[in-house]
């Protein structure tokens, strides 16, 4: 009996461990997600709300603590609203859906080098572009409106769709799976009033696309011939092609050649 209850406390531990590992692996994935975006300003401003309703506890001040504990009891409703665009990138990454799935590493490493040289060219001839690449979470539902291509990604093909006399070179073209899927899709800008002013359409809808999913941006401006890319609703401008080719492995993580056994 003695031997059964020893078992049953060292279980228990085990127990316990994992519980703590769980809940710090969940808390380091929420940080990785809401790092560099507005939620993180918006859990600063919750926390401050917190420290002042301790503070109202200890000092007696009553009307205050009054107010923020009706404020407080509302606060899972408070933070669905207010973090109701991460709450729901966050659930979106739970299905995974990797870029280069079907690809060997030979092919991830064409499609980099025909995106790279695509983009170089494009703005060399001040020719403007949005690329759009699927990573984890589908992009179905933006997908709705555009010309459906399913072709193999090839620089030449990409410049032909954002000629300016190209019927759909208005759109963005979106890559999944490593082909050409479809191409004059309408993304949604961004609503952040913090983007500068001096950025057009292209980029708003890049940085709007990416505040909701994974995908990775390439934008090439028509104004200044400069490529972006825009990941997470950040975007990195003035790249060239050794930095965009290293930004573009970085974020797509192509995976090693597999060895074969003999």
């Amino acid at each position: 009996m003695s031997g059964l209850l020893d078992f049953l406390k060292d279980f228990r531990w085990l127990l316990d461990l994992l519980d703590i590992a769980l809940v710090a692996y969940i808390i380091y994935r929420i940080i990785l997600l809401i790092k560099g975006t507005r939620a993180v300003q918006m859990l600063l401003g919750l926390a401050v709300i917190l420290i002042v309703y301790v503070i109202s506890q200890a000092t007696g001040l009553y009307t205050l603590r009054w107010l923020l504990d009706n404020f407080l009891s509302s606060i899972i409703l408070v933070i669905i609203v207010i973090f109701q665009s991460d709450i729901r990138r966050a659930l979106m990454h739970v299905g995974r859906n990797p870029f280069f799935a079907d690809l060997s590493y030979r092919e991830e490493t064409e499609v980099m080098e025909e995106l790279v040289r695509a983009s170089v060219n494009m703005a060399n001839k001040r020719i403007g572009a949005l690329i759009v690449i699927e990573r984890e979470t589908g992009l179905k539902d933006f997908l709705e409106v555009g010309v459906e291509i399913d072709a193999k990604v090839s620089s030449d093909l990409i410049a032909s769709i954002f000629l300016p006399y190209s019927p759909i070179h208005d759109g963005a073209l979106v890559i999944q799976q490593g082909r050409l899927k479809r191409a004059g899709c309408f993304l949604p800008l961004t609503q952040n009033p913090n983007v500068s002013k001096a950025l057009g359409t292209r980029h708003r809808a890049a940085i709007g696309l990416t505040e909701l999913v994974d995908a990775v941006a390439i934008v090439v401006s028509e104004e200044t011939g400069k490529i972006s890319v825009v990941v997470g609703g950040r975007i990195t401008r003035d790249l060239d092609s050794t930095t965009l080719k290293r930004v573009l492995k970085r974020l797509l993580e192509p995976r090693p050649a597999k060895k074969k056994s003999t």
